[in-house]
């Protein structure tokens, strides 16, 4: 019959024991070392010194079993004896304290790398370890534990801006909508053509937010399909132009391209080119005044073509240039907002370029002169 001792004695966990400690472990290894190392000299001494000095004895014409031998075997014990017992306990000495201060050191720097990587799996991803100085093996493992915290803590702060920016952007159509529906309900507001368009306009933002955000995460994650194909350079521009001609004219931008026909073709997929080229074009017409230009042209550069859409709109500052194609990063806050920007248009763009091989740049003479972007494609078929 089982009994509650028993079962209580089967629940108990079993206590995980601690063992050696590195520096321990070191100290009891050199020991061994020196430990062999005083064994076998006083072997050594032992079984093969005395016969080797009484053959010098008998050389030296020291008759066998007199007084002088015995004599100097004893001064011959004396003195080995002393000998290894210094030499031993000195090198004892020095490889123990060696060893001491050695393995302190690479104790402290295997404390501190488990040190950090506990914060670190705690959420402190601010958690560095300091270089070791022990070789270039722990420097090295530092630098990397440092680079990988590093990273961990700009993806989280990149997720945390993402979560923050996803709710402001869902919540401000939605309270629109909520506003009006309630303004509907207690006949404040009339369902006329405005507030049908006003709708529709908040409902046609919420899907093309869904859409952009659908279409960065499979194109981050390689699920776009990307179907290429020889594709003349002048027609995918344009494509994307004729597309955008009655909005530009809307807002009085003047468009226009220059792309030479003799171009080499591009071995890209013309929708997905052109969903870049419509993104950008979209971009400069969000930052374009009235009575400003935009312009497209395509050249040549070795085994590559580059393609440049310029402006004369807002401009962007330096400092803000390098993060342009992150996600949900915007230069102006509000300002974006209110041209209907979803803030991750230039980085769909970005990442359907690199899909092809490509890369895309953005420069800018600052605030209110304009900015460049600049695609750079390979006009060969890649292996």
């Amino acid at each position: 019959m089982t009994t509650r001792e028993d079962l209580s004695t089967h629940q108990t966990p079993p206590r995980t024991r601690r063992g050696l400690g590195i520096g321990v472990r070191l100290l009891t290894a050199q020991t061994l070392v020196l430990v062999a190392g005083a064994v076998t000299s006083w072997a050594v001494a032992v079984t093969v010194g005395p016969a080797l000095f009484r053959e010098h004895l008998r050389r030296a014409g020291v008759p066998p079993m007199s007084e002088e031998q015995i004599h100097a075997e004893q001064a011959y014990r004396s003195a080995t004896a002393i000998s290894l017992s210094v030499a031993i306990g000195a090198a004892a000495l020095c490889a123990l304290a060696v060893t001491w201060y050695l393995s302190r050191r690479l104790q402290r720097s295997v404390t501190a790398v488990a040190a950090a990587a506990t914060a670190v799996s705690t959420g402190n991803y601010a958690a560095r370890v300091p270089p070791a100085r022990l070789g270039d093996d722990f420097d090295a493992l530092a630098t990397a534990f440092n680079d990988m915290a590093a990273r961990l803590e700009s993806a989280e702060s990149m997720r945390r801006r993402l979560l923050a920016d996803l709710a402001h952007e869902i919540r401000t159509p939605v309270a629109v909508l909520e506003a009006f529906m309630e303004a509907l309900e207690d006949g404040v507001e009339a369902l006329d053509d405005h507030t049908i368009t006003m709708l529709r306009d908040q409902t046609r933002r919420l899907a093309r937010f869904s859409d952009d955000v659908s279409a960065l995460s499979n194109v981050e994650t390689n699920r776009a399909a990307i179907t290429p194909s020889w594709t003349r350079p002048e027609l995918l521009v344009r494509s994307a132009i004729a597309a955008h001609e009655e909005r530009y004219d809307t807002k009085a931008v003047k468009l226009s391209a220059d792309v030479p026909e003799n171009l080499p073709s591009l071995w890209v997929d013309p929708e997905r080119m052109g969903q870049v080229l419509s993104n950008l074009l979209d971009n400069a017409l969000r930052h374009s005044p009235p009575q400003s230009t935009v312009h497209v042209r395509a050249r040549v550069r070795g085994d590559r073509l580059v393609l440049m859409l310029s402006d004369t709109g807002d401009g962007v500052a330096g400092e803000h240039l390098p993060y342009l194609f992150e996600r949900f990063y915007r230069v102006d806050a509000a300002r974006d907002r209110a041209h209907g920007g979803s803030g991750i248009g230039l980085s769909i763009a970005k990442a359907l370029v690199e899909a092809h091989g490509g890369q895309i740049t953005a420069s800018s003479g600052g605030v209110g002169c304009g900015t460049t972007f600049v695609i750079t494609l390979p006009v060969h078929r890649p292996k």
